[in-house]
């Protein structure tokens, strides 16, 4: 078999393994995420704690992924730094079951978010040199896809014990078997795989001697379509207020958002590839009017909203980390990732906690806010697809 399709097959491998992590990692804190917001409500908590928490929870969860990222490039050591995250990660959730007080929860689901923070860009990192073999867009979305079926899992089985009448505790004590089977295949996968820079055996020309202005933009743009991207926690609180929703389907609902999720991310991965840079651009059009389906309609509206809220999810997950691997140099990609999910953090915490205070004034006020943040993108990211499109018809071969 030739050598580029020994390191082809190799690559795929690696990334189901990152792919079969995510799963059970995602079925442990995205069903956790799917009932989070009714929980702390349960626990006396209002819309504005909720919007923070969730918000706060999303800063820490980005902005540490700057350290993270850095100390993993600095140090080479890719593995442990990702083995100490998922830790963190994943066993405060089932800790929530022994949470009496929303200060406690809220720690937990902070904890949570500082674990994903540790692991994101060693992991993502070590993704893109198997992906940049494969397709970049196709791997990512295939990683995506694979992470959401633990996505729609997680909320089923929450689901299921909420239905059982075993209520929110027994729920998040549930998950930690996903939590315990993601620990054990990321210990294989860590041996079978010590060192998966190889699996990217040219490293690419673009950008080459650091991060370009395309770069920053695209932080400016991302962080937009962040700001304006309502958090779950805040929609679960809405549904369960004002009835949309009774409190079992309110996971289902979610699950739903995961699926859709899931099926975006390989379209959408593999129309990247096809397309290139120029795709870009669509990335906020494409889920932009699920703030006022979810936010004022009836059951069927914001089953229709959960639909475009999952797309514009699988979009971020896919087309996004893709384009992404094209502007950071191969010796710097945990850095390029971790200060690129930093600014998108800080974006998206300023906007959910604007969007839990607007709550308590307006549902108008949210939905006009959610709406305009992300199509303040769109230019941008016609600016960004240019730029780099020229750049690559520049580049000698």
């Amino acid at each position: 078999m030739p050598s580029s399709e020994l390191t082809r097959n190799a690559a795929w491998k690696f990334i189901l393994f990152i792919g079969i992590i995510s799963l059970f990692s995602d079925l442990t804190y995205e069903g956790a995420r799917s009932i989070s917001g009714p929980f702390l409500g349960t626990l006396q908590a209002g819309a504005v704690v909720i919007g923070v928490v969730a918000g706060l929870g999303e800063f820490i969860g980005y902005a540490l992924r700057l350290l993270a990222g850095y100390l993993a490039d600095r140090t080479g050591k890719y593995w442990p730094i990702t083995l100490a995250g998922y830790g963190l990660n994943l066993f405060a959730i089932p800790l929530l079951a022994l949470a009496w007080r929303w200060e406690a929860a809220a720690l937990l689901l902070l904890t949570e978010r500082l674990g994903k923070a540790i692991r994101t860009p060693a992991r993502d990192a070590m993704l893109s040199h198997a992906v940049s073999t494969v397709g970049r867009g196709w791997g990512f979305g295939f990683h995506e896809a694979m992470d959401q079926l633990g996505a729609v899992a997680g909320p089923l089985l929450v689901a299921g014990v909420l239905y059982l009448n075993g209520g929110y505790r027994a729920g998040f004590a549930a998950l930690l078997a996903p939590a315990l089977l993601a620990l054990a295949v990321l210990g294989l996968a860590a041996r079978r795989y010590p060192q998966p820079q190889h699996l990217e055996p040219v490293a690419p020309q673009a950008d080459a001697k650091g991060f370009k202005r395309s770069y920053w933009l695209y932080i400016a743009a991302a962080g937009l379509i962040g700001m304006g991207y309502a958090d779950f926690p805040l929609i679960a609180y809405h549904f369960g207020k004002t009835g949309v929703a009774p409190p079992a389907w309110i996971p289902l609902l979610y699950a739903t958002a995961m699926g859709v999720d899931a099926v975006a991310a390989l379209v959408l991965g593999r129309l990247y590839d096809r397309l290139g840079m120029g795709f870009l651009a669509s990335v906020p059009l494409l889920s932009v009017f699920f703030a006022p389906l979810v936010f004022l309609g009836g059951f069927n509206y914001a089953l229709a909203g959960m639909v475009l809220w999952g797309v514009g999810m699988g979009a971020q997950e896919s087309v996004i980390k893709a384009a992404l691997a094209e502007m950071v140099p191969k010796a710097r990609r945990a850095t390029g990732y971790g200060l690129f999910h930093a600014g998108f953090g800080l974006f998206w915490f300023l906007g959910s906690a604007c969007m839990g205070w607007l709550y308590d004034i307006s549902l108008g006020y949210v939905i006009a806010f959610s709406m305009l943040a992300q199509l303040c993108a769109v230019p941008l990211l016609f600016r960004i697809s240019r730029d780099l499109a020229r750049r690559k018809v520049c580049r000698p071969a």
